[in-house]
């Protein structure tokens, strides 16, 4: 084993927390157990975490251990271990190390690596989407409530998180009643000379236009801000003193306003679905397990309340116990998100005490982590079980109907076997301007969104309008690309091959039947595409044309050496081709409404090398409009903040064919 020049890799919890080196197996060529042992000798009696890699560099799994040669020792031994871990074994050609000062160091770093290589025989969490928080911005005078997804880079208070964007924009609607707090964008807020629509309505106090004094605005802003921190009582019975002062006073118009922020409060807190007495910030797992899969529901309670719910759907061995899955969910689930004090969960997971001390390190507060067994705290669970059972009764039963359809499409064009993989193909432009091709992606769980590509078509060769060119460049481009990334499926050459990525759970590289919108036209163009790259034999293409007055039902099919035919009206696998042809076309006029509105809206002056967003700034505000730039004199263009000489005659160029 050769040690990799020192390189020092930082652990998730600070630097300089372990050191990395490579190791590989004893003899070119060896795998599984015998490559395993080549490397033990070598290994240190410390924690750390290890990556399993085949023959061609693409890792197995990742793993941590209190004691990397002990661990790696009982890999090396071959025996007492279950199909999973022996097939992992046996695949294994070289091992790579990270050295980390403590295990708790070591099961943060593994749950980093492990949602960076997404290693087949690990839990991998597959739904990875961020949450919506709530924003309450700090860098204006007059603080905005927004909802904020990404990167907490802005300014202000955030709080969260949400299961849903739903979730948060109901919150803020309310909130809007009870505080009156803006929402426009600073933008907007500059530019009001009279109130808007939302004040005229009590959801906005107005500060754009002085409505409400700097002093009153900020005093609704801090009732806010203590509601969503947690002190809503304490803001409830303030508003309440304020509305019977009011109403003692007479003054009955203030005091319906009192009245209707305490409504709008009550609204708030009374969409909650389960009551979480006695709990202000916990976040709450339940892991049901039923015909191989898994579901793990979520529900987030901050400030006493419930912010929603979210299942996921982790891909895992059906072999794994509950509590095995449920702890390798956690520590990837919690790498880029806020830690809760509480984490309560449905069942035990294993290093209970390890997973607590890792996600203290995370949050910077002592963390909790909990099992529950009676009480309030083990009804929270419960519910939360009983919601992922039912979502996953939900899903396997979209499953199976799927997995009917797709069986049903095999038999009615065929195929030889049930497709895993169909993939369809639609294009989409305005007389020949801003076309874009579209690639949707089914499987045996329905529609793989995140597997959808769009195609800008950019070819010169390709005529405007054109549509069988256009497809030609679709289909060039897709297949080229997937030949020089994973080669031909099963042919040996150390590519992932269509039979493992199925028996990982994940949708194969390559799909079995491609769909195209069209005919014998569009057919043959897709033919020839397929021929020129050798894969014609390797995937099979339908044409689906629309029948006689573009009438759904009356669709004709097209296939290479069969004649051309149509379905039963009430088919299923007819209801399933429309689904999958509708998606498409869906999917492309969206594609292609977005690229047409970036073009609209596109300046003259995004084209100039050397303009960026401050100088286009200073230009606009100089001469009011791109035109009035383009007409601009080099001398008038010199006289513009920020921008040099050199600079005014690139921009006088550009607009003048450099003269």
């Amino acid at each position: 084993m050769k040690e990799a020049r020192g390189d020092i890799i930082a652990a998730a919890a600070g630097d300089d927390a372990a050191v990395a080196w490579k190791g590989g197996a004893a003899r070119a060529g060896e795998t599984g157990a015998a490559a395993i042992q080549a490397l033990v000798k070598r290994l240190p009696n410390q924690p750390g975490v290890y990556r399993m890699m085949n023959a061609a560099g693409d890792v197995l799994y990742v793993g941590k251990a209190r004691s990397l040669k002990k661990r790696v020792t009982s890999y090396a031994q071959g025996r007492g271990h279950t199909n999973r871990i022996g097939r992992m074994i046996r695949e294994t050609a070289a091992m790579e190390f990270v050295v980390t000062r403590t295990e708790t160091e070591a099961l943060l770093l593994e749950a980093n690596l492990i949602k960076r290589f997404r290693p087949r025989f690990n839990v991998l969490l597959r739904d990875d989407k961020s949450f919506p928080y709530i924003l309450l911005t700090g860098d204006h005078p007059a603080p905005g409530i927004f909802k904020h997804r990404g990167a907490r880079s802005r300014k202000g208070d955030y709080f969260g998180p949400f299961a849903s964007a739903g979730a948060v924009g109901r919150t803020i609607n309310s909130l809007q009643r009870a505080f009156l707090l803006r929402t426009c964008s600073d933008s907007v807020f500059e530019s009001r000379t009279r109130p808007c629509l939302l004040y005229q309505i009590k959801r906005c106090a107005g500060p754009c236009t002085g409505e409400v004094s700097e002093a009153d605005y900020a005093a609704l802003v801090d009732e806010a801000k203590a509601f969503l921190s947690g002190r809503s009582s304490k803001v409830k019975a303030e508003i309440a003193s304020a509305m019977e002062e009011a109403s003692e006073a007479l003054d009955f118009e203030r005091a319906a306003v009192y009245r209707d922020r305490l409504a709008a409060l009550s609204h708030v807190q009374a969409h909650q679905g389960i009551n979480p007495q006695g709990i202000e910030e916990a976040d709450v797992f339940a892991i049901h397990q039923e015909g191989g899969q898994s579901c793990i529901e979520v529900f987030f309670f901050r400030t006493g309340q419930n912010w929603g719910n979210r299942a996921y759907f982790p891909k895992a061995d059906a072999a794994l116990a509950a509590g095995e899955v449920l702890g390798a969910f956690l520590a990837q689930f919690y790498d880029d998100k806020p830690v809760p004090r509480l984490v309560l969960l449905s069942e035990p997971v294993e290093d209970q005490t390890l997973l607590e001390a890792a996600l203290g390190v995370r949050a910077g507060h002592r963390v909790s982590v909990r099992a529950p067994q009676r009480g309030s705290k083990k009804d929270l669970t419960a519910h939360a079980l009983a919601n992922a059972r039912e979502a996953l009764g939900r899903r396997l039963a979209e499953t199976s109907s799927q997995a009917r359809l797709m069986a049903g499409l095999a038999e009615t064009f065929g195929l030889e076997e049930t497709p895993r993989r169909i993939e369809v193909y639609d294009n989409s432009h305005t007389m020949g301007t801003n076309a874009v091709g579209a690639m949707i992606v089914a499987g045996a769980e329905g529609f793989a969104k995140n597997h959808y590509r769009k195609f800008n078509i950019r070819s010169p060769d390709t005529r405007p309008g054109d549509d069988f060119a256009m497809m030609r460049e679709v289909l060039e481009r897709r297949f080229a690309r997937l030949l020089k990334e994973r080669g031909l499926p099963g042919n040996g050459d150390g590519a992932t091959g269509p039979d493992e990525e199925a028996e990982a759970g994940e949708l194969p590289a390559w799909p079995d039947v491609i769909l195209i919108d069209g005919g014998q036209g569009q057919l043959s163009a897709v033919r020839g595409v397929l021929e020129d790259l050798g894969i014609a034999d390797r995937v099979t293409a339908i044409g689906v044309a629309k029948g006689p007055d573009r009438d759904a039902g009356r669709e004709r099919f097209f296939m290479a050496g069969r004649e051309p035919f149509s379905l039963p009206m009430r088919d299923p696998v007819l209801y399933f081709v429309q689904r999958l042809r509708d998606e498409a076309h869906r999917f492309a006029i969206g594609s292609h409404r977005a690229r047409r509105k970036k073009e609209m809206v596109k300046n003259p002056l995004d084209e100039i090398p050397g303009i960026g967003p401050g100088r286009k700034r200073a230009l606009l505000r100089h001469f009011g409009t791109a035109k009035a730039v383009s007409r601009a004199a080099v001398e008038d263009l010199v006289a513009v903040d920020g921008i040099s000489e050199a600079t005014a005659r690139a921009v006088y160029a550009h607009f003048h064919d450099g003269g």
